[in-house]
């Protein structure tokens, strides 16, 4: 919404892009601000006593399942370097897991994506040098070059991010409303994520007070990034939880690690063009195994309903098929002419309604929570899971709960589980 604002349309191009940066700096500190309130004051948790295992196994599996057409629509952009790390990821990571060329350690297993990564980069390398794709198509060269834009050769070799590089933010309520509406989307999904981490980890299901307070520090996070201008939003890595299943690493300790890399490699513009310089159907075909992992786990929460009951199969179909065609739906009408298929003279409800129901995941919920919460409910309570789940509602619930969820650090003494 806002990169097509027409109060930027008569600028130059430098002028827009530091307006919008600007705007969106102010959106998102204004967005985050609503999410860190949701988070810390425990609405969120308390919202989340409507989940069942009924209600979360089409949310999570939308997590996955609704991100399909970063998968191999994309890796068919180019399919001679996609289907390969497609099959190479399936190869190491599945057939070859019990291989240990390193006295014990299950290199294959640990390692998949990064020797995957290196093997097939080092392929489409070879073939961007040998002039394979002169005289292709521009969209096939965009997809399979190593070496469009000259990203390695323009990017400067350090430059330190620091608050408000683009000027002091501009706040719009327009703006705002529109971004809230993207928060509200990254609360439902990051939800879901975390379900899926922690079945992944073999953890209990996060409770009410854990669930609030990722949402509020994911809130402090939309806050630095508005601050800071990155230009969008924090939210959680659906690919890094997929890849806790596949590499069976579920180590905090690994988290912490590799976010100091990340600080550290962030401030290295050169560092950042070689990783941007990877062919995307690189990305797509592990996005296939990843986002289908996903998406797995969160049909494997059925597993504690009963499959047998007519109205929880009515629950689970309709929401994982509506979950999918609604927000296919709303996309066919996004592009700039239109922006969405909701058109009326508040633009900020146009993008709030946009948003929501071109988000696979939020659809599910809808759907599933309330027909899970209205339909028989009270002689439902055994058929959606619930002797199951009640007791992971609360941090006392579980004794396994300290185990999972303390905070590093004895952080808990500034965040005590209620």
């Amino acid at each position: 919404m806002i990169f097509y604002k027409k109060m930027f349309k008569d600028l130059t191009v430098p002028q827009r892009f530091v307006h919008t940066m600007r705007a969106i700096q102010g959106a998102l500190i204004v967005a985050a601000s609503i999410q860190i309130i949701l988070g810390y004051s425990q609405v969120w948790g308390l919202f989340s006593r409507f989940f069942s295992p009924l209600g979360m196994a089409p949310v999570v599996g939308l997590v996955g399942f609704g991100l399909f057409q970063r998968g191999f629509p994309a890796l068919g952009n180019c399919i001679e370097i996609g289907l390969p790390m497609l099959l190479l990821v399936i190869g190491l990571s599945q057939y070859l897991k019990n291989v240990k060329p390193m006295r014990d350690f299950p290199i294959f297993e640990r390692f998949p994506v990064l020797i995957c990564v290196s093997i097939i980069w080092i392929y489409s390398i070879i073939l961007t040098a040998s002039g394979a794709y002169h005289g292709k198509h521009a969209i096939t060269q965009h997809n399979c070059r190593t070496d469009r834009a000259n990203l390695i050769s323009t990017a400067p070799w350090f430059k330190l991010p620091y608050p408000l590089q683009w000027g002091p933010p501009t706040f719009a309520a327009g703006h705002s409303f529109a971004m809230m509406s993207a928060v509200v989307v990254s609360m439902v999904e990051s939800t879901g994520a975390y379900m899926a981490a922690s079945r992944l980890a073999i953890a209990t299901p996060p409770p009410a007070y854990v669930l609030s307070r990722g949402i509020g520090w994911q809130g402090i996070g939309i806050l630095l990034d508005g601050l800071f201008g990155t230009c969008t939003g924090s939210t959680v890595s659906v690919e890094n939880v997929g890849l806790l299943g596949l590499t069976r690493v579920g180590s905090r300790r690994v988290v912490q690690i590799s976010a100091g890399f990340m600080i550290f490699f962030s401030m290295l513009g050169k560092f950042g063009a070689v990783f941007a310089s990877i062919p995307f159907p690189i990305y797509a075909a592990l996005y296939c195994v990843l986002f289908g992992l996903v998406g797995s786990v969160g049909l494997s929460f059925l597993q504690f309903t009963n499959l047998n009951c007519m109205r929880n199969l009515i629950i689970t179909g309709l929401s994982l098929f509506l979950g999918i065609s609604i927000p296919q739906f709303f996309n066919e009408y996004w592009y700039p002419a239109r922006h969405g298929l909701v058109q009326t003279n508040a633009g900020w409800f146009n993008a709030f309604v946009n948003t929501i129901f071109t988000s696979p995941p939020m659809v599910g919920l809808i759907v599933a929570v309330f027909l899970d919460n209205t339909l028989d409910v009270e002689k439902a309570k055994k058929d959606r899971g619930m002797p199951w789940w009640v007791k992971f509602r609360t941090f006392r619930g579980d004794n396994r709960n300290e185990e999972f969820y303390t905070l590093p650090f004895n952080l808990n003494r500034f965040f005590p589980p209620t």
